[in-house]
């Protein structure tokens, strides 16, 4: 099934409204089953109202090229004059949305992001890191502004898997490299692919691979319903 377009709005702190993809598996209209859920956060490129744009890199750019997934994807679409780690209630009130009205594993949420989208993702998990099952930020970075990177080392239970090119000029290594280094100087569950000869785009091949999926799946956290 190709992706729906969506809106949700929220008046938590500020009035917002999050056009966002939804994407459901075949399966997921012929069974009861509860299924597993990913999040995805696109770059500063595909921020605006053209819902579209998001289509053109990561998850959704898989789904549109024909590829089918056994979970469902939601994929929100940044207003232009923001970032994502300025809107993290409002997509944890879209998340809440989604669990409310449709049938999720509350137990297998992930979490992925890719440039702005995995910076997103950095400060979605620390602000929720009991929500998720599993966070993958690819080419991403914290602000230090706000207590990164040390204020990671709340994720160090979670499986974090990450993605970086080494020659990436615009979100330089250093950018994934402190978060990874805090996370395993506190025993945290987290793996680091560095990319040799890739630039800022480390998406593409990391979302093409199906061993970033196998791995997502075999996640899960153990102490029941998310917040």
């Amino acid at each position: 099934m190709k992706q729906q377009h969506q809106s949700f709005q929220t008046t938590i702190q500020k009035n917002i409204s999050l056009q966002y993809l939804l994407y459901t598996p075949k399966n997921y209209h012929s069974s009861e089953k509860d299924l597993p859920l990913v999040l995805f956060l696109h770059g500063i490129g595909e921020r605006g109202t053209d819902l579209e744009l998001v289509k053109l890199f990561g998850i959704p750019k898989e789904i549109e090229n024909g590829v089918e997934f056994p979970f469902l994807v939601v994929s929100p679409q940044c207003p232009e004059d923001t970032i994502w780690a300025n809107e993290l209630d409002a997509l944890h009130a879209l998340l809440g949305h989604i669990i409310e009205t449709y049938r999720v594993d509350t137990s297998r949420i992930y979490l992925t992001g890719l440039s702005m989208g995995g910076n997103g993702a950095w400060h979605l998990a620390a602000s929720y890191p009991s929500m998720f099952a599993a966070v993958v930020p690819i080419c991403g970075w914290a602000n230090t502004l706000i207590g990164f990177p040390e204020r990671i080392k709340v994720l160090r239970d979670v499986p974090v898997w990450v993605f970086h090119g080494e020659k990436d000029e615009i979100v330089p290594l250093k950018g994934s490299q402190e978060l990874v280094d805090v996370l395993k100087a506190n025993q945290g569950n987290v793996k680091f692919t560095v990319y040799p000869n890739t630039d800022h785009d480390s998406w593409t091949q990391t979302y093409a691979n199906p061993e970033l999926y196998e791995w997502l799946l075999q996640q899960r956290t153990v102490s029941g319903p998310r917040e």
